[in-house]
């Protein structure tokens, strides 16, 4: 992605708490006809002698899984919280408005999850992000139906072999700053979770 030095993030820490808290991804591959094939789908970030990997899955019926086997190179996109920037927040006029935003882009090297007790673990790890208390229920559900629903699906692990991660909040513009903030912090989720991002980078002077 386009990425100008003021933006460029270069804190793995960083990109980690994005993809955490926006798990749900765009997993990119290409088709048999060249283009690009799309799967929204959410991922399981877990760390392995200090790389990233990304866990998921699709339903068997959805051709991603073989275009991940034919072509195991993949893109994975990340997209955090973004509003719009009014150019009120500056001092002077001479100003025209933006977009913020942050995002995280994986190259990775796809794996395959076919095994059924493999797939399991997989999803045993998405469910204890999203909703633990269900694991409880998953196992009450009997090993039939559970082997029905596993047969349904593939599994992927997503090695990632070079991450990018975009934190555009207006760095480069100090006089900005305060008024931003505080702005983005009387606004909806997006703008909320922007101001904790100013936060988080230390964009404001300590009083």
């Amino acid at each position: 992605m386009y990425l100008p030095p003021q933006f460029n993030s270069k804190s793995s820490t960083d990109a980690a708490a994005l993809m955490r808290a926006y798990p749900l991804a765009s997993l990119i591959s290409v088709d048999e006809s060249g283009l690009p094939f799309v799967t929204h789908v959410p991922l399981h970030l877990e760390m392995r002698d200090d790389r990233m990997v990304l866990l998921g899955h699709c339903a068997k019926a959805n051709p991603h899984w073989r275009y991940l086997q034919a072509r195991p190179q993949a893109l994975v996109t990340f997209m955090g919280p973004h509003a719009y920037l009014s150019p009120a927040v500056y001092p002077d006029l001479l100003r025209v408005p933006t977009w913020n935003y942050l995002a995280a882009h994986c190259r990775v090297q796809a794996t395959l999850v076919e095994d059924a007790d493999q797939k399991d673990k997989l999803l045993k790890k998405l469910i204890a992000d999203h909703e633990p208390a269900y694991a409880q229920q998953w196992r009450s559900l009997g090993s039939e139906f559970a082997q029905k629903m596993l047969a349904g699906i593939v599994g992927f692990e997503l090695l990632v072999t070079d991450l990018q991660c975009k934190i555009k909040i207006n760095q480069h513009r100090p006089e900005s700053h305060a008024t931003m903030r505080a702005m983005y912090a009387a606004g909806n989720e997006n703008e909320r979770a922007l101001a904790d991002w100013v936060d988080r980078l230390g964009m404001l002077p300590e009083r």
